[in-house]
């Protein structure tokens, strides 16, 4: 069984790799185990855990995850939306590049140059977690009653290609969009029932840059 960290965003990329990517991985032979990004250290008391305040934080935790020798890989979920500006790759971002996939490899390609380490495989969601979830909008039926879930998030899913296209405007990015349908939703507790309703197959499928890094993540 090979061992591969990942540090993510957050409470809700942690549960949705303990319940859909973990298991999946783990048919494979490679166990993956989620870290929460620590925003504060201080002695004597618990760490402060989740969302990315600045890259130098991102970085000391990738040391630190990488200083554990027995890891076949360490990896990373982090939302584009909303990364600092200090990040690899935000200043060097060429004039043009419009696709989503390929700012998000531009951004992987430069942490990865920061860190120099072959053990680690950089990922970046486009634009945030809540895009895998308009990868079936008919997931959301019932779980907000009268709301007519399903239709109105396939509304917002046709307006592009993949739901990695989904803009990062700040009243557009996809959890914004999921607020504006669903006044009640919450990220830490809907999102990965929804994720396990639309089932990881399906979100392969329809988004080419998280299906990438997840066949990466097969291969080790």
């Amino acid at each position: 069984m090979r061992r591969v960290l990942i540090l993510v965003e957050g409470q809700t990329e942690e549960r949705y790799a303990n319940q859909v990517l973990g298991p999946h991985l783990w048919s494979v032979g490679v166990s993956a185990v989620p870290k929460i990004v620590v925003t504060k250290r201080a002695k004597g008391v618990s760490h402060f855990k989740g969302g990315v305040v600045s890259y130098q934080q991102v970085r000391g935790d990738l040391r630190r995850l990488l200083s554990d020798t027995g890891v076949a890989a360490v990896s990373t979920m982090l939302d584009y939306y909303g990364l600092p500006s200090d990040f690899p790759g935000r200043a060097t971002m060429p004039a043009g590049m419009r696709s989503a996939r390929q700012r998000a490899e531009h951004v992987e390609s430069a942490l990865a140059g920061d860190i120099g380490d072959a053990r680690l495989i950089p990922y970046i969601s486009m634009h945030e977690f809540e895009a895998l979830l308009f990868s079936e909008p008919a997931a959301f039926d019932g779980l907000f009653p009268g709301k007519n879930g399903g239709a109105r998030v396939r509304a917002a899913r046709d307006e592009f290609s993949t739901p990695e296209e989904i803009n990062d405007g700040w009243e557009t990015h996809p959890a914004a969009r999921l607020m504006k349908i669903f006044p009640d939703y919450d990220k830490a507790t809907v999102g990965p029932i929804t994720a396990a309703r639309i089932g990881l197959e399906k979100m392969r499928s329809e988004c080419p840059h998280f299906n990438s890094w997840v066949s990466r993540l097969e291969a080790l």
